[in-house]
């Protein structure tokens, strides 16, 4: 079983760890963004442990507007993963994110921490719709979110190692969660 953790400052090694993972950031390499310490050809981030403090700050603590968690067994305490969602424009949805250490892919932890995420944004801090976007080759990512409810809403193309690439849109409203998610 899986709990939502709300890291510390000094827990951010596990941030570390997954940034600096280009198994666990495959997904993120070589998009057209700059950004500091993005290295595009393995998807990786650097995060310092300088840095950490400024990161923590930015994430943790700016609900409604961002919400930012680790992802945790509750039997080993050990992190798995981290969860998060962001208004993207006022009056607006949200962006979101889950992503799974690449040492624990493969057990069935996508769909419980996604379920997590969505109590926590569509319960606790009242967000009205919940939006995500990836390749629609990755298949895992596709069930996981169909299975929560998310609905295909479109289609966009941005840049990956210089070449076009389809991304699909889905998105879930507070209500089509309510309605559907399991007693």
């Amino acid at each position: 079983m899986l709990e939502l953790y709300i890291p510390a400052v000094e827990d951010l090694w596990f941030r570390q760890a997954m940034e600096a993972d280009p198994a666990t950031m495959a997904y993120n390499a070589g998009w057209d963004v700059s950004y500091d310490g993005y290295h595009p050809d393995p998807g990786c981030i650097d995060l310092p442990e300088p840095l950490w403090p400024a990161e923590h700050a930015r994430l943790v603590g700016r609900e409604p507007e961002r919400f930012y968690a680790f992802v945790r067994e509750i039997e080993t305490g050990a992190f798995v993963g981290e969860v998060n969602f962001q208004r993207e424009s006022p009056g607006g949805g949200y962006g979101m994110g889950v992503v799974i250490h690449a040492p624990f892919r493969g057990r069935g932890y996508g769909l419980p921490a996604l379920e997590l995420l969505l109590r926590r944004a569509f319960e606790d801090c009242g967000v009205p719709v919940l939006r995500n976007s990836f390749e629609e080759d990755r298949a895992a990512a596709l069930a996981v979110h169909l299975r929560s409810g998310f609905r295909p809403v479109g289609r966009s193309v941005w840049t990956r190692f210089a070449r076009p690439v389809t991304l699909l849109e889905l998105e879930l409203t507070r209500e089509e969660w309510a309605q559907n998610r399991p007693t």
